[in-house]
């Protein structure tokens, strides 16, 4: 069952008596932990109702009695295990998982890795609970990621937009929604979210991020390239070079990628490109400017950077300096 059903059922008061949350993930841990202390029990109801361990400091004993008493004047009481993963001989709540009480909402999370599928524990668990794996996002369901919950929240956003996100944030769900509640606060009745509301509001220049730069590249357009990389080098909060490199070898590999493909159609590269059609027409315009060596040269240049960024072969350059460096080879 996926985070958003299980907050479903409980809005609907449905609920099942123990919830394992585990995986790499926290944001949809996060989520449904911050329900179920704060909303599944009325404030009347949760000061004698709602217990809550964290699995540095709790003992597998005081849990399972916690879990094992009955409700306060209610009909359900909430017990949370936070840190799960943290916590000493953990399997030893293996024989309260066998037999719940129905009067007792048992919710662990177990946050960073899953439990050893071979364990008692675990097999206990796919029986008797509600098992929930909070998996990464892959890198190619980031942007559609954050469209999504774009519209959940009721707005609507360009596509440039998330790519500055993505670009900016990386893969970090909760600082995405962070920010993005951010810019509802302060849209003022606007319905769209926009290049200069990201600017104004998250501080991500429009005109110079990773993707204005990958543009640039793109077009061979030296003089915005190292216009921009110095925007990065005068803004302590701009784009380190750990960071920007990464983004570009993303989307050079796929154009690289598109060389080999027999449908090289609009049709045929879309998928590669993940539906993007700004990302589409743009790697299309790096395959004609660069061709199939060119592009070559770019990932080789990229590799190289990389390491040099990293210590390995130089003596202590700066990420700009870098960065315009690679730039002015790319473009030979």
């Amino acid at each position: 069952m996926s985070a958003e059903k299980i907050l479903t059922s409980w809005k609907q008061k449905k609920f099942k008596p123990v919830y394992w949350l585990q995986g790499e993930e926290d944001y949809y841990i996060d989520q449904l932990v911050n329900y179920a202390e704060h909303t599944i029990l009325p404030e009347s109801e949760a000061a004698f109702n709602l217990t809550v361990f964290y699995g540095r400091d709790a003992d597998w004993a005081s849990v399972m009695n916690a879990c094992k008493r009955y409700p306060m004047f209610a009909e359900k009481q909430v017990v949370l295990l936070k840190e799960a993963q943290h916590m000493k001989e953990i399997d030893k709540l293996e024989a309260y998982v066998a037999a719940p009480l129905e009067s007792t909402i048992f919710i662990v999370a177990y946050k960073g890795k899953t439990l050893d599928k071979r364990t008692k524990l675990s097999k206990l668990l796919v029986t008797h609970a509600e098992l929930f794996n909070a998996e990464k996002i892959r890198d190619y369901k980031m942007a559609e990621w954050i469209g999504e919950l774009v519209k959940t929240k009721g707005y609507s956003i360009t596509s440039k937009c998330i790519a500055m996100l993505e670009e900016h944030i990386g893969n970090d769900l909760t600082r995405i929604s962070n920010e993005i509640d951010k810019l509802a606060l302060n849209l003022a009745g606007k319905k769209t979210i926009e290049e200069d509301d990201i600017e104004k509001y998250i501080g991500i220049s429009k005109e110079y991020n990773v993707f204005e730069l990958q543009e640039a590249i793109t077009r061979k357009d030296l003089v915005k390239a190292i216009k921009i990389i110095n925007y990065f080098d005068s803004n302590p909060k701009a784009v380190p070079i750990q960071q920007a490199l990464p983004a570009l070898y993303t989307f050079i590999s796929k154009v690289y990628t598109a060389f080999g493909m027999s449908d090289q159609s609009d049709t045929g590269l879309k998928p590669l490109f993940y539906f993007n059609v700004q990302a589409l027409q743009q790697g299309k315009l790096m395959m004609k400017n660069y061709g199939y060596t060119g592009v070559e040269k770019l990932l080789l240049l990229l590799h190289h950077y990389n390491l040099r960024s990293i210590g390995i072969g130089d003596s202590g350059s700066s990420g700009p300096m870098l960065m315009k460096e690679m730039v002015a080879k790319m473009m030979l």
